[in-house]
């Protein structure tokens, strides 16, 4: 790398630094959208500096080349709403007004990409406190981000390093603020591992129903090698769903279709009144969400609980019933975060699950250890759905169901456990080879499920305990009796020394 170029390393240092500045002022929970926000503002900033040199350098000899090498009918940013100047007026007394007015100058040049997308107001008082303390703290946070280190042209910084440095971001500012900010984030790795078990195939339409910032939807793409394919997402909570938009226009993803909408109420990935339907499908939905909708689903325009409504304080299977439906017929891949309860509650949630399972849907269900997530140290579970399973499908006479047992298997660290890549690695070629691997592996025949009454619990068809010792009764009996023997000899040696103490007391006491 040359000494001019920027590194990762460069930038997660210089923009976590520039979080000092809320440290102590504003919530993780909150500040975070300012770094963020701020982040994007910078970067789009210095691309559009280079592009305009560029443009001037080289237009007049080649301007089809700079029109394609560039893409600027995509993006346009105002005059006066760079990130430079707002640096340059960073001592105006309405320096936070000005801030807003760039932001909604962008969002009005750029509706198709970002429109809506800047949710926070950098002229709050309630937030960032009265003008003059409000003023020194956006002047700081301004100068923190013009250090030489995030200058981010394309000629300093690869954009796979601006995307990775703001899932970085993303991921410290979960852990940084705990359950309230994890909500949003799945950890890198596990979001690795969902895109690998994916395995979506070039072409492939791609859906996550509830997408948070959208960390799972891009590995999936990345899985991908080239960029034939597309990105859809549902996203209900407005400043997550503005995160998700930022994150796939840094990524080059801006043409996703990131939807603001309740999955369970209201999709909106809809295509002529008909829900779209997908190749494949990655999630890690709010677990036991409470108050889902159970009454609205019950006349659902969608069909989509036909098998069953969930209760109404657990709302794990109605995102499943809704990846189901969305899924393509005989062809549509699931791959969902789930916790363990789906697998083994009874009530409504058993006669959902057994329909499923009956439909020969199931194809693989993985035991994760338990603290992986901020939001929760309870373990979890990646279960695989795939009607290519159902009849007409490619795999319609696979009945087996494969069950995998990593929960043991993780580096373990202070506050959160975290899987390794020989961890991850290990599963996925468990999962490829599908058989039987000791204490490991399971490939569990549709009788012994339907024995088990549609239980999906890994303990069940896994068996990690290791194997004891043989036992030699007759051995331990004339052991037992040796030890007894020894106890009578002891107590009768103790009784005499005793009694000599005793009769040694009786004689000094006696008068002389």
């Amino acid at each position: 790398m040359s000494k001019n170029t920027v590194s990762l390393e460069d930038i997660h240092r210089a923009v976590w630094r520039a979080c000092d500045t809320f440290r102590g002022v504003i919530d993780a929970t909150d500040y975070k959208d300012y770094i963020l926000v701020m982040l994007f503002l910078k970067y789009i900033s210095d691309v559009w500096a280079e592009r305009k040199e560029m443009l001037e350098r080289e237009y007049e000899n080649n301007p089809e080349r700079v029109k394609i090498l560039l893409g600027l009918e995509r993006f346009v940013l105002p005059d006066g709403a760079s990130f430079y100047d707002l640096y340059d007026n960073r001592n105006d007394i309405d320096i936070g007004d000005r801030i807003n007015k760039a932001f909604a100058a962008i969002e009005a040049k750029n509706r198709a990409s970002l429109e809506d997308i800047f949710s926070v107001d950098f002229n709050s008082e309630r937030e960032l406190g009265e003008t003059k303390e409000r003023n020194a703290l956006l002047k700081q946070l301004l100068e923190d981000f013009n250090r030489p280190e995030l200058d981010l042209r394309p000629s300093k910084v690869d954009r796979d390093i601006i995307g990775d440095a703001y899932i970085y971001l993303i991921e410290r500012f979960a852990t940084d603020a705990g359950k309230k900010a994890g909500e949003f984030f799945t950890p890198r790795k596990i979001s690795w591992l969902v895109a690998k078990l994916c395995n979506p195939q070039p072409g492939a339409l791609i859906c996550d129903p509830a997408c948070g910032s959208g960390g799972l939807l891009l590995q999936a793409a990345k899985s991908i090698s080239n960029q034939d394919y597309a990105l859809h997402g549902m996203e209900n909570i407005y400043k997550t769903w503005a995160l998700c938009r930022m994150n796939m226009f840094l990524h080059g993803v801006d043409s996703a279709r990131i939807e603001r909408c309740d999955t369970l109420r209201n999709p909106k990935l809809i295509d002529r009144d008909r829900l779209i339907k997908y190749d494949n499908i990655v999630a890690n939905p709010p677990y036991s969400l409470d108050v889902w909708g159970a009454n609205e689903a019950k006349t659902d325009i969608h069909g989509r609980f036909w098998r069953g409504i969930p209760p109404k304080s657990r709302g794990d299977y109605a995102f499943i019933m809704h990846m189901l439906e969305v899924a393509k017929p005989k062809h549509g891949r699931i791959t969902v975060v789930v916790s363990h309860g789906v697998l083994f509650r009874g009530g409504s949630e058993k006669r959902i699950r057994q329909k499923i399972i009956e439909e020969n849907l199931v194809d693989t269900v993985i035991g994760l250890p338990a603290n992986l997530f901020t939001t929760t140290s309870i373990p979890v579970a990646i279960v695989i759905f795939d009607r290519a399973r159902e009849p007409g499908g490619a795999r319609e006479h696979e009945r087996d169901v494969l069950f995998i047992d990593a929960s043991s298997e993780y580096t373990s660290s202070k506050n959160q456990n975290t899987l390794e890549d020989a961890h991850i690695m290990k599963i996925l070629n468990a999962y490829r080879a599908r058989r039987d691997i000791d204490r490991y592996a399971y490939l569990a025949p549709p009788e012994e499920i339907i024995k088990n009454d549609f239980n999906l619990s890994i303990s069940r068809y896994v068996n990690t305990f290791e194997d004891e010792e043989e036992i030699d009764i007759l051995a331990i009996d004339r052991q037992i009796s040796q030890l007894e023997s020894e106890l009578s000899d002891l107590r009768a040696e103790m009784k005499y020394l005793l009694d000599g103490m005793l009769m040694g007391e009786e004689k000094s006491s006696e008068p002389r």
